[in-house]
């Protein structure tokens, strides 16, 4: 990545139950949902983060920033 510059997610594909299975980044990379978890942790991705589920999964969530337009859930579909 050049600069300090990061990804933003852009959109995401979902299975027949409506849950998130990829994601596409800003800069086009398209990432399954354990590489977008790895890069959301390694700080690659900004406006998302990890946190860790009641089931003690980890999962990706969109930053609390009051605007539901950018919740995951609510991004276009690719």
């Amino acid at each position: 990545m050049e600069g300090n510059v990061r990804d933003t997610i852009v959109a995401v594909q979902k299975n027949g139950d409506g849950d998130i299975q990829q994601f596409k980044t800003s800069s086009g990379r398209v990432m399954n949902y354990s590489e977008a978890l790895q890069a959301v942790q390694n700080g690659e991705i900004a406006g998302v983060n990890a946190f860790k589920g009641r089931d003690g999964e980890t999962y990706i969530r969109g930053d609390a920033d009051g605007d539901p337009s950018n919740n995951l859930d609510n991004l276009p579909t690719f």
